[in-house]
């Protein structure tokens, strides 16, 4: 991804720490559908958590990399929790934003270039799976990011099924995607705020099961911890060698007579 997209992005978030408690950030679909996201948003304690959040937050473990870290809501609650997080991401005011903001380990850099490491977790919120862009992208990631992790290390992710939607302009979108060949998640993006919009980038929104499939090819188990009514939902990707030691030892414990 281009990381001049996230460029209102990340003006936004400084400008609500620097005292814009207004602030809002326009997303614009390449149909001219746009949406108004109020910044304060980004600026959630855990209290706020949606239960994808939360739930994600609880399954974090050891060493985590918190990829597109943003305002650093998510990087704040594991520091609480005692965990040990470096936060990336690409956008310049973001970075800025992250350490006046209190997380301790931050770096500007495109996870793909990422040479920290190695990690336990690797946490993409935000429907962060997105920069990737399209299901080519989702490939590369899947192989990408296991030098990031050892064995046993996991992906914890977010998505949205854009199948969910009723919207006429939606389905009309996601027509138009499959007459041009392309997964019906691949959205077209721009993001602006005051008045200055960045360049259009790709997002992708994948539904569980695609994700499952192209994970199963690329050697990942693929586990679905929550799924909400409206297609959001949050997924674990292990190493298919560490699911099967994991499953192993279940057997294997299970197979203990009480007392053993």
């Amino acid at each position: 991804m281009d990381p001049e997209a996230m460029d209102p992005f990340g003006a936004a978030l400084l400008a609500y720490v620097e005292g814009d408690a207004e602030a809002e950030l326009i997303l614009r679909r390449a149909d001219g559908v746009e949406g108004r996201l109020p910044v304060s948003y980004f600026f959630r304690g855990p209290s706020e958590f949606t239960p994808i959040e939360q739930a994600a937050i609880e399954h974090c473990a050891g060493r985590v990399l918190d990829a597109g870290a943003g305002s650093g809501l998510h990087s704040l609650a594991l520091q609480e929790k005692g965990l040990a997080v470096t936060a990336i991401d690409v956008s310049t005011r973001a970075v800025e934003v992250l350490t006046r903001r209190g997380v301790v380990d931050v770096q500007r850099v495109d996870l793909f270039a990422c040479a920290s490491g190695p990690f336990d977790t690797v946490l993409m919120m935000g429907h962060g799976i997105g920069m990737v862009e399209t299901l080519a992208g989702l490939d590369r990631f899947l192989v990408e990011v296991r030098r990031l992790l050892p064995g046993e290390g996991q992906v914890l992710l977010d998505s949205l099924d854009v199948r969910v939607s009723a919207d006429p302009k939606n389905l009309a979108y996601h027509e138009a995607n499959r007459r041009a060949g392309r997964y019906i998640g691949e959205i077209h993006l721009e993001s602006e705020f005051r008045g200055n919009p960045g360049p259009r980038y790709s997002w992708l929104h994948v539904d569980a099961g695609t994700l499952r499939d192209h994970a199963v090819r690329a050697g990942w188990k693929c586990e679905v911890i929550l799924k909400q009514d409206t297609g959001d939902y949050l997924a674990r990707l292990t190493a298919e060698q560490a699911a099967g030691r994991e499953a192993t030892k279940r057997r294997s414990d299970e197979g203990r007579s009480p007392g053993v």
